[in-house]
């Protein structure tokens, strides 16, 4: 004689006739919950309401000056979209440049910890006693200007392109001859308009 396994809907305690009414539930996060996601089943009708229920949310990692993590916050995406006032909030992030990830793992296999991912654009160019990856190096070189006034904002030397040590550690050499050039021809101008100036007085 065969046996039957009988279910239950965890939320409503509902018997769950038939495999095909059989939803399964996984929580990821609730303040009730603890360190890892659980799962419960439901009717299939009690999934449904919660689809139906869902809200739309925007995900953010927020990094604050002083933090050594960014916040995770979740928020409902109205409220989210209200804060763009230049423009709608679609068209700020069609515009918006992506997040720059390593897809590098560590060398020695292991974990990270509390060590920085200097790959990124939230970390590169920060003094640090490891070697400059050529990623490090490319975020330097595309965004100086942005690095050097984060770095300016949390008290941390900036990165010069009068510094020698600087333009070889990050392989600065062309940016550094591209803004040499246009130094040194702005100073042109500048002293051919005195000369003009002086010409004309005399």
């Amino acid at each position: 004689m065969g046996q039957k396994t009988v279910r239950f809907s965890d939320l409503s305690g509902q018997l769950i006739m038939h495999d095909d009414a059989l939803a399964r539930i996984v929580v990821h996060e609730h303040p009730e919950l603890g360190d890892v996601p659980v799962e419960i089943e439901a009717l299939t009708e009690e999934a449904e309401t919660i689809e139906d229920a869902a809200l739309r949310v925007a995900v953010i990692d927020l990094y604050l000056p002083d933090d050594i993590e960014p916040r995770r916050i979740v928020m409902e995406a109205d409220a989210f979209d209200k804060l763009a006032t230049q423009s709608s909030m679609a068209e700020l992030l069609t515009a918006a440049r992506p997040v720059r990830r390593s897809t590098k793992a560590s060398a020695g296999g292991g974990s990270r910890g509390d060590r920085l991912d200097y790959t990124t654009l939230e970390h590169a160019g920060k003094p640090h006693k490891g070697k400059i990856t050529d990623t490090e190096k490319q975020l330097v070189h595309d965004y100086l200007d942005e690095i050097n006034e984060r770095l300016a904002g949390q008290g941390l030397r900036t990165i010069s392109l009068s510094e020698p040590e600087h333009v070889e550690r990050y392989g600065l050499h062309e940016l550094a001859r591209e803004r040499n050039v246009e130094l040194e021809f702005d100073l042109v101008d500048d002293a051919d308009l005195e000369d003009d100036i002086q010409a004309k007085v005399a």
